[in-house]
């Protein structure tokens, strides 16, 4: 069978078959994982993406046990947030930061803030991948044209002409990706193709430590809509929230942004410089900074943050629908749910599926 899309969710279902079929993971990107992506600079430990998962997940600790990465979760190393609301910072009650952010938190998961790993979210996907290179073929940098349904199976055509042919197919792409490749033979899948998505960047800063006049005793500053200025949303006190993320000497703080309606071009819009500079001012606004970074990190994530309006999950289940009959299946969290628990009980769940066909 083939995974199209190497990602958390593609991954998780690779894992699940692993041992029960001949697999290929196809994805168009230069790495696995997707939206998970940790860098390792000196001491620095930069997450470019996704920094963690919910506390009550129970679908992460298990997969982590089973790579062998269960000792290397860590929760928070703090729980206290500050919210700004344009003229000075306060301590926010519990569950109140999602208010500032104009969103609902489910009760369950109020004050228990995120896991990680204590070398990175990026440590699960480099597990996984290990692990599945001893009995999957993993192939990155290649791109997938077209996924059709055929009689006695799928068809996979390649960006090029090459196909492949398979048992089963499982699409674990964003909405985009499923749309593209599975709009010639199923013509319901065309309307994911303007799902909506949000764009964010995610620009973090190193500073020596004493440059920053605040206590940094929190897991960071969120700020209230009505108080935002140039897409910044809010700041993860990285080195207070988790261990071992920087030398003792420096504080890293990571700042994040939405597009603004101006910038058609979201998060192409500037250049690592001028996103840099524009997150050094955004945190002046907020707190007292003496000196110009020592180093910094620019994140994009075009049309990476799946909206789950009633559109969007009429589309996905328009979709699913139409697939009812065929081998191929849907995973990742553009259809299931946001969020790194929602990708890997997505990936669990077409597995499932997969393996009832």
């Amino acid at each position: 069978m083939v995974i199209v899309g190497g990602g958390l969710a593609g991954l998780t279902t690779a894992w699940r078959l692993g041992m029960r079929a001949e697999i290929t993971v196809i994805d168009a990107r230069s790495r696995f994982g997707g939206q998970i992506f940790t860098e390792h600079d000196g001491q620095f430990i930069v997450e470019r993406g996704a920094e963690g998962f919910v506390f009550r997940s129970e679908a992460l600790p298990r997969l982590a046990s089973e790579v062998d990465l269960h000792e290397e979760l860590i929760g928070q190393t703090v729980m206290q947030s500050y919210g700004f609301d344009g003229r000075q910072l306060s301590v926010l009650r519990a569950g109140e930061a999602a208010a500032f952010l104009g969103f609902q938190v489910p009760a369950a998961d109020l004050g228990k803030g995120i896991r990680t790993f204590r070398r990175g979210m990026g440590s699960l996907v480099q597990a996984l991948q290990t692990r599945l290179a001893e009995r999957v073929a993993l192939r990155l940098g290649q791109s997938v044209s077209e996924v059709e349904s055929r009689p006695n199976g799928v068809q996979v055509v390649l960006q090029g002409g090459a196909a492949i042919t398979a048992d089963a197919v499982v699409v674990a792409t964003d909405a985009r990706g499923a749309s593209h490749v599975l709009q010639s033979t199923l013509p319901g899948a065309r309307s994911l193709f303007a799902a909506p998505c949000q764009s964010s960047v995610a620009v973090e800063l190193a500073f020596v430590r004493s440059a920053i006049d605040h206590p940094l005793d929190g897991t960071g500053f969120v700020v209230a809509e009505d108080a935002q200025r140039e897409g910044l949303r809010a700041c993860t006190f990285t080195n207070a929230k988790f261990v071992e993320r920087s030398p003792g000497d420096h504080a890293l703080l990571r700042l994040f942004f939405r597009s603004t309606d101006e910038e058609v071009d979201g998060p192409h819009a500037l250049d690592d410089t001028a996103w840099r500079d524009r997150a050094l001012a955004g945190l002046r606004r907020v707190i007292a900074v003496a000196a110009e970074p020592r180093a910094w990190w620019v994140s994009r994530w075009p049309r990476a943050l799946p909206v789950f309006n009633e559109a969007r999950r009429a589309a996905v289940t328009e979709l699913e629908s139409s697939l009812v009959g065929t081998r191929i299946r849907l995973a990742g969290s553009a259809f299931h749910g946001a969020g790194i628990d929602a990708a890997v009980r997505s990936g669990e769940h077409a597995a499932e599926q997969i393996l009832e066909l």
